[in-house]
């Protein structure tokens, strides 16, 4: 019995011995799939950290400004769209570039098809230089085709299988380019060709390039073919600095040699309808009395004709060359009939300037002429133009303000200006007043203007709440303003402010902040009262940065800017300086300000002639550079300071 019990707990010992080991190694498998579990979620996020894996959604691959780069190495074409998620366009566009997706992948051999959230890869965005969305561009062995076809599965799929072609290769560009050695054979031989010159770096020239190419292409179908080309300024840098290149991109027109600005827009539609303007005569031509009666009965700007015997004439063809440059300012026709010639009481070989019929006063004559000989310069004839356009009190407007009303000083009185059926005699009483006046002082340019049309100007002179039907300002030199004081307006009032004006009487109105109490930094902050006292200081260089407090470049060079201060402070004869251009008014016209920051320097010799720093190096070295090179009051070398 006793033997038996011994056996029973030694029976009992092994089986709880067993369950324990069994125990133990369900624990250790359990632990081993904790552990691989582990592992996983390690991988996992390892995975999740590897921001050059290229994810992919509905089909379509998702580039990132880090993956791009590494998914493109040995790809032949790749198809990418750049998008932004709020774009209304884009989001239409989504199913069917889905599509395109499917049945490109699906090709042989596949083509991979990916997008860009150019709103998050701004960097691969910007290298790109994506501006709109959606931009579908087709890369080729890593170089970008541009897209611009229809955004249809068939069209898209058409262009990209073409592209993927193993033979396939760019067509040559339309866009010429022009070195020292074929430069002046080439312009000189062109009726009309359109050049830019440009940097490499340059920005604002890597957005012009792919437009400028597509307006090239566009023009060179034409017939006769309309050309454009392009030179490298920085490597052609004598050609560049022929035509004073100072800034890029800068665009120019040559007619067989002959130079004249290009004032058109920077895009394809806007280059081929300007450069299409320009390669058409600079003159219309009209064959009937009743074209010309009625330009002057119901015109608003001056009408200039030009009457000769025939298109073989040497003063047809002074005039037409004296147009061509100023074809964007006038309207210039001309006439080889008789018909036209009695209306204008004109000869052959005479140019006619005529103001219409609201604009004549008994105080001006109606017409005036000049009589074209084979020694007219092109110059007298321009000088012309410019000398009879405007008539004595004229209509000053948003739309010929830039191109009729730049010279000063300028009287512009301001009122409710309608030459409408109703309104039109009240706006004549009141020019017949300014008339009066404007006779005694042919040297000052005088208009009205209407009081809408002009509400900021009327504010910037203290005007907007005169409470006055009419009010006065002189825009004098150096971008010097002069308020009339509120009163009611007559011949005699007006009479008594220009005089007023001539002897130099008048205070000038100028938008300006506080004077700083404390200006000891080593950045000077100039205010609209004290700009003459400091920036136009012929004792001393100037430099002064012109900005805006809301914007993100000036904010950015706020630190070197103050860091250059610093660097020259011991320089007694030369001035860091800043201005907000948003709260003060800049009283020299010859220092523009149209964005920000603008940078100039004012050399002491030279105030009126600044020297603007055109794009460049921004930082402290930069900035030094350009300082150095213009300075005339610098006591010290770079490297000694």
């Amino acid at each position: 019995m006793r033997k038996l019990a011994l056996l029973l707990i030694v029976l009992l010992g092994v089986a709880q011995l067993a369950t324990v080991s069994r125990c133990e190694e369900d624990v250790a498998e359990d632990m081993g799939e904790v552990e691989e579990e582990d592992s996983d979620d390690e991988e996992d996020s390892d995975d999740e950290d590897d921001d050059t894996e290229v994810k992919e959604e509905n089909g379509v691959l998702v580039f990132t400004d880090s993956n791009y780069d590494i998914f493109m190495e040995g790809k032949d074409t790749v198809l990418v769209e750049f998008y932004a998620p709020w774009c209304g366009h884009c989001k239409q566009f989504a199913a069917e570039y889905e599509k395109i997706a499917q049945i490109l992948k699906e090709s042989d051999p596949p083509i991979p098809v990916a997008k860009v959230d150019a709103t998050v890869a701004s960097q691969l965005a910007s290298r790109f230089d994506v501006s709109g969305y959606p931009t579908i561009k087709i890369l080729k062995n890593g170089e970008p085709v541009d897209y611009d076809g229809e955004r249809t599965e068939k069209a898209i799929v058409a262009r990209v299988k073409e592209v993927a072609q193993p033979d396939w290769k760019p067509p040559p560009e339309a866009t010429l380019v022009l070195t020292k050695d074929n430069f002046d054979d080439t312009v000189n031989n062109a009726d009309i060709i359109l050049v830019e010159f440009y940097a490499p770096w340059c920005g604002h020239c890597k957005r012009l390039a792919p437009e400028y190419e597509k307006a090239a292409k566009e023009l060179s179908q034409r017939s006769p073919p309309i050309l454009l080309a392009k030179v490298d300024a920085t490597v052609e840098s004598e050609v560049a600095s022929r035509f004073g290149v100072t800034g890029y991109p800068t665009l120019k027109i040559f007619r067989k040699g002959k130079v004249f600005d290009y004032n058109g827009p920077r895009e394809q539609h806007g280059i081929v309808d300007y450069m299409g303007e320009q390669a058409g005569p600079p003159s219309k031509q009209v064959q009937a009395a009743k074209q010309v009666q009625e330009l002057i009965k119901d015109g608003d700007d001056a009408v200039i004709v030009g009457v000769f015997p025939s298109e073989q004439d040497a003063a047809y063809e002074i005039y037409i060359e004296a147009c061509n440059s100023l074809r964007e300012d006038f309207t210039f026709r001309h006439s080889f009939s008789s018909e036209v010639f009695k209306l204008l009481k004109a000869s052959p070989g005479q140019i006619v300037i005529a103001q219409p019929e609201k604009f004549r006063s008994k105080h001006e004559p109606a017409s005036h002429t000049l009589t074209v000989t084979d020694s007219t310069s092109v110059s007298e004839v321009q000088e012309f133009f410019k000398k009879h356009v405007i008539p004595l009190v004229g209509h000053r407007k948003p739309s010929n303000e830039a191109k009729r009303y730049t010279k000063r000083p300028l009287v512009v009185v301001y009122y409710g200006v309608d030459f409408s059926f109703d309104y039109r005699k009240a706006t004549q009483f009141w020019r017949s007043k300014v008339l009066e006046v404007a006779k005694d002082y042919p040297e000052y340019t005088f208009a009205i203007a209407d009081e809408e049309d002009f509400a900021e100007e009327l504010k910037s002179l203290g005007l907007s709440d005169s409470g006055e039907e009419v009010n006065v300002g002189i825009l004098a030199d150096g971008g010097k303003k002069f308020a009339m004081e509120p009163e009611e307006f007559d011949s005699e009032v007006l009479s008594d402010f220009v005089l007023a004006f001539k002897k130099g009487k008048l205070k000038p109105i100028i938008k300006s902040q506080p004077v700083p109490k404390n200006n000891k930094g080593p950045v000077k902050v100039v205010v609209g009262k004290t700009f003459d006292e400091i920036v136009m200081d012929t004792q001393k260089d100037v430099l002064i940065e012109f900005y805006a407090p809301w914007c993100g470049h000036c904010k950015k060079l706020d630190p070197e800017y103050l860091a250059l201060g610093k660097k020259y402070k011991g320089e007694k004869n030369l001035v860091i300086a800043k201005m907000d251009a948003t709260a003060n008014d800049v009283p020299n016209e010859n220092y523009k300000v149209e964005g920000f920051p603008t940078i100039y320097f004012a050399p002491s010799n030279s105030k009126q002639s600044p020297v603007k720093l055109e794009g460049g190096d921004r930082t402290v070295e930069g900035l030094s550079k350009f300082l150095e090179e213009h300075a005339t009051k610098l006591s010290q070398k770079r490297d000694e300071l």
